[in-house]
């Protein structure tokens, strides 16, 4: 007796993204800050930017945000072993 696979049906997703180019006039005194903080944080102007207009327009909801941290922060079981911040290694480039 010879065993036969069971029918199997494939379906395919596609998801397109548009993606829109805009052209702001900013201060290169206020360009030049937000790089620097930017770069701090391990990210760039663009992200933040993209990320602001997002909470803005309610693609994401800031309260949601929030909960979801304080979620995470009461489950967290971090555990320093006594170790402080030290504001010369945080500023240490």
């Amino acid at each position: 007796m010879k065993l036969r696979p069971k029918s199997l049906t494939t379906y395919y997703v596609r998801t397109d993204y548009v993606y829109m180019n805009i052209t702001l006039s900013i201060d290169r005194s206020v360009i030049s800050e937000a790089r620097r903080r930017a770069k701090t944080l391990g990210t760039s102007i663009n992200q933040l930017v993209r990320e602001f207009l997002e909470q803005f327009a309610g693609k994401t909801d800031p309260r949601h945000d929030v909960e979801e941290f304080l979620r995470l922060s009461r489950e967290s079981h971090g555990n320093s072993h006594g170790w402080n911040f030290n504001r010369e290694e945080l500023h240490h480039r």
